[in-house]
C-alpha cells in the first residue's frame, strides 16, 4: 500500500476533558481545555516523506552526527559516536526495574538504519520515520511549512470525538477480537506473540482510523508534541472554566536524580508498538511521556499540524 502521507484533516476544535484520573499519575488531574481549529496530518510522517526532506535539504539528523562532549561532561566516549536507542528483545524474563535490559545505544542506528547499522529501509517506505529527535521533527515541519502539534491539539485529535472513552475507539482494547492499533501482545519485553501481525513498526494506515479519519494516533510510534513537559497539576484552572489553547510548560530540566544529563524534555503522545498491558498501558489518548529533546529511539516519530 502506498499512502499520501501529507494529506491533512480539518479539526474544528472545541472543549474536552484532557488527561485522566484513572491511570498514571502524570495524566492527573483531568481538566477542561479548549482548542481552536487546526489541521493535522492524517498519518505520521513516513520514511518516504522524510527522505524527500533530506534529499531536498541535505539535512543530517542528530543520530547521524557525533555528540559534542561539551554537552555531556563525563560521558563514555563510546556513547558520543553517531548512534541512537534501539529496542533489543531479551531471550527471557529480566529485571523490569532496569530499562537497560532492553534499551541499548547502538552505533550506526538512525532513521536510515532503524534497527542498527546492518538494517535498511527496504520495504519500509510507508512506515513511520523513527530515530528523530525533537529538533529533527521540528526541522521537517518548518521545511514543509507546518508545525508540531501542542499536547492539547494532539490529544483532542487522537480522541476522535470519543472523549469519555478509554481508547480512541471505545472502552475495549480490541473490537470484535480485532486489534485497533500496533501494540505489544504478550509479556514485555521478552515475549511478543504478535497477534496483530507486527513485531516492529507497521505501515501507516494498517489499522482503522479514528472518528476524525486519523490513522495511527495510538500505537505504532510515539509522537513528539511542541509542549515542554510539566505535570498537569501545575495548571491553574477552575472546574467551571476551560483553559484556552494551552501551549505546554516552561523549559524544564529532568527531575530524575538518576539522569545525570538533566536534558530538557518535551511531551510525546500515543504509545508505540512496544506498549504492553504488563508494562506500559499508554496506548490511550490521555497517556503522556516526558522525552529528552536530544534523544532519538526506534519507536518515536511525529506528525505535523497547520493552524
Amino acid at each position: 500500500m502506498s499512502v499520501v502521507a501529507d494529506t491533512m484533516i480539518d479539526i474544528e476544535g472545541g472543549v474536552f476533558l484532557m488527561g485522566s484520573d484513572d491511570h498514571y499519575p502524570e495524566e492527573r488531574p483531568a481538566h477542561k481545555v479548549r482548542v481552536g481549529p487546526f489541521r493535522i496530518d492524517r498519518y505520521p510522517v513516513t520514511n518516504r516523506e522524510f527522505s524527500r526532506f533530506v534529499s531536498a535539504t541535505g539535512y543530517v539528523t542528530a543520530a547521524e552526527r557525533p555528540a559534542d562532549p561539551r554537552d555531556y561532561p563525563g560521558a563514555d566516549p563510546a556513547l558520543l559516536v553517531p548512534s541512537s536507542v534501539v529496542f533489543v528483545q531479551p531471550s527471557g524474563p529480566v529485571d523490569m526495574s532496569n530499562t537497560h535490559n532492553w534499551w541499548h545505544y547502538v552505533a550506526g542506528a538512525n532513521w536510515r538504519h532503524p534497527r542498527g547499522p546492518f538494517t535498511q529501509l527496504d520495504g519500509l517506505d510507508d512506515h513511520p520515520v523513527v530515530h528523530v529527535t525533537f529538533a529533527d521533527a521540528q526541522a521537517y515541519a518548518k521545511w514543509i511549512g507546518k508545525d508540531l502539534p501542542t499536547e492539547a491539539e494532539w490529544e483532542y485529535a487522537a480522541r476522535g470525538g470519543q472523549e469519555p472513552s478509554e481508547f480512541a475507539w471505545g472502552d475495549s482494547l480490541t473490537v470484535r477480537g480485532r486489534h485497533q492499533a500496533n501494540t505489544w501482545q504478550g509479556e514485555f519485553p521478552w515475549m511478543n506473540v504478535e497477534e496483530d501481525g507486527h513485531r516492529w513498526t507497521s505501515p501507516v494506515g494498517s489499522y482503522p482510523p479514528n472518528g476524525y479519519g486519523l490513522y495511527d494516533m495510538i500505537g505504532n510510534v510515539w509522537e513528539w508534541t511542541s509542549d515542554w513537559y510539566q505535570q498537569h497539576d501545575r495548571l491553574q484552572s477552575k472546574a467551571c472554566c476551560a483553559i484556552d489553547n494551552p501551549r505546554g510548560g516552561e523549559r524544564q530540566r529532568s527531575h530524575d536524580p538518576n539522569d545525570g544529563s538533566a536534558i530538557p524534555r518535551r511531551v510525546m503522545k500515543g504509545g508505540s508498538h512496544l506498549c504492553a498491558p504488563n508494562y506500559c498501558r499508554r496506548y490511550r489518548p490521555a497517556a503522556r511521556m516526558a522525552q529528552p529533546i536530544d534523544t532519538s529511539t526506534c519507536h518515536v516519530g511525529f506528525r505535523c499540524v497547520e493552524r
